[in-house]
Order: structure tokens, then C-alpha cells, then sequence
């Protein structure tokens, strides 16, 4: 048998122009219930039994406290996914998520803040598989070799009108509209989980991110800054491009990389 180890690095930045940070993400060894905090470089763990979480989420809402939406919604997930669950992973994530929107519905009901809402890509890797769950446009990506593939769908009215044919992908990314998301998590007691998911393999670069990277940066410029730098580097890269085109929103990014090695008790003896 052949196990995962993933390296990963990961930060939120409030940008040059707004006040507040509403962005958030979560990185967590269910294994061991390790919440993985301030990252001085890329951290490294194996994948055990109940696998690594890894989450984004972009929180909405201003006045309506955008920033304890993201934080109730990735808490939420965590902690639903830390309890444990008999389903398989797919389904204990989708379970997890819509848990955190619920949370987040009743929170803001009972402190007068109708209207917070986040947005959340949560990525589960078990075994050797990558489920994610997503609300909204936060994001995740796939660098295998030389191709770099988006691997969520923004559940957004310009993505609908893409998909109808109304709109081509570069008239969407001009659009006024592309901020129009038509799911959050809290906005409704109930949300419609996109579930995908795909197998990794040997050197597999993941990226998780809020649409305040996704928004600044094309698909080529963020595969040229992922590309041959370590995760801290290339996370920090995608940062300050776009920082640099601007920063009007909240950055996040969470660079993961796979790595596949042989059990130790499997290999074979080597004489000496």
C-alpha cells in the first residue's frame, strides 16, 4: 500500500483597500484533531484514517459581521467533520457543510444580523481522493504537469448565463454581475451542497482560494506563480499579485501539495 503526504501553506491578507478581513480558512488532521494555525512555511503532514480538511470561506455581509459568518461556517465544518461519522467521506463532508450553513442561518436569526452570509469551498482529502463541497465562487484548482484546471463552478449568475450561452467566459469576467453569487451559506435555512471530487496523484499541486485572488488573476498568471516554487512562495506569490493588480477585496489562498510513498512495513528488505 502506497499513503499520502500532503505539504501546505496557507494565508489570508484584508488587502489595500478594505478595513476589515472577512475572508477565512481552516486547515485540520482529523486524525489526530489538529488544527493547523500560523504558518512560518509549508507544514507537512500524513493523510491518516479520517483524512486532512482544508476550507476556504469568504464572508458577506458588512455591517451584518461578514467575518463571523466565515469563522462560524469553517468552525462548524470542522468540528462537524472532527465528531465523526459513519457515512462515507463524500457524504460526511456534504453533512459537515450543510450543518455550517444551518449554524451560521440560526446564528444570525437570533443576534439581529439577517443577512451575514459566506461563501465556502471545503476540500476533504481521504485516502487517496479529494472530495470538496462548495456554496458560492470561492474556488479550487488543479495543477497537474502542465495542465492547470479550475475545479469547482462558481455558483453565480454570471456562471448561469455562461452556461445558458447568454455570456462567453471573458464577457463574464467583465461583467458587473460577477460578484452576483445565487447561493451563500446563512442566507436560507437549507443549501442545494455542489459535491465534486478527484483522485490525486504524484505531485498534484491544490489550490483552495477566495474570488479576491480568482477575480485578480487569470488562469495562466496563476499558473505561472504556482509553478516550480515551493507552496509558501507560490501562496504568498498569488498574494501579492493581486495585491499588486489593485487589492480592492480580501485574499486568500491555500496551496497543498501531494505527495504518494510506500508504507514502510511494505517495502522490502535490502540486504546489506
Amino acid at each position: 500500500m502506497a499513503h499520502l503526504k500532503l505539504t501546505i501553506f496557507g494565508m489570508t491578507d484584508v488587502g489595500r483597500v478594505r478595513q476589515n478581513n472577512e475572508d477565512a480558512f481552516v486547515v485540520a488532521d482529523l486524525t489526530t484533531s489538529e488544527r493547523i494555525h500560523a504558518m512560518a512555511g509549508g507544514v507537512t503532514r500524513d493523510v491518516g484514517a479520517r483524512g486532512v480538511l482544508v476550507a476556504v470561506s469568504d464572508g458577506m455581509g458588512g455591517p451584518q459581521s461578514g467575518e463571523v459568518a466565515s469563522s462560524i461556517a469553517l468552525r462548524s465544518v470542522h468540528l462537524g467533520m472532527d465528531a465523526g461519522s459513519s457515512d462515507g467521506a463524500a457524504a460526511a463532508l456534504k453533512t459537515s457543510v450543510e450543518g455550517a450553513n444551518k449554524n451560521v442561518w440560526d446564528f444570525a436569526h437570533a443576534s439581529g444580523k439577517e443577512g451575514m452570509g459566506a461563501t465556502l469551498t471545503a476540500m476533504l482529502v481521504h485516502e487517496h481522493r479529494a472530495h470538496i463541497a462548495e456554496i458560492g465562487d470561492s474556488r479550487a484548482y488543479l495543477l497537474r504537469g502542465a495542465r492547470f484546471a479550475q475545479l469547482t463552478r462558481d455558483q453565480s449568475y454570471v456562471q448561469l448565463l455562461v452556461d445558458q450561452g447568454v455570456l462567453t467566459p471573458g464577457q463574464a469576467d467583465e461583467s458587473e454581475d460577477k460578484n452576483v453569487i445565487l447561493q451563500a451559506i446563512g442566507l436560507r435555512p437549507e443549501v442545494e451542497v455542489e459535491m465534486s471530487g478527484v483522485h490525486l496523484e504524484q505531485h498534484d499541486r491544490v489550490l483552495l482560494c477566495s474570488d479576491g485572488l480568482s477575480n485578480k488573476l487569470s488562469d495562466g498568471a496563476m499558473h505561472a506563480i504556482l509553478a516550480g516554487a515551493t507552496v509558501d512562495v507560490a501562496c504568498r506569490g498569488l498574494v501579492d499579485a493581486a495585491n499588486a493588480r489593485g487589492g480592492e477585496d480580501n485574499i486568500t489562498a491555500v496551496v497543498l501539495d501531494v505527495a504518494i510513498e510506500a508504507d514502510a512495513s511494505n517495502r522490502a528488505a535490502v540486504p546489506l
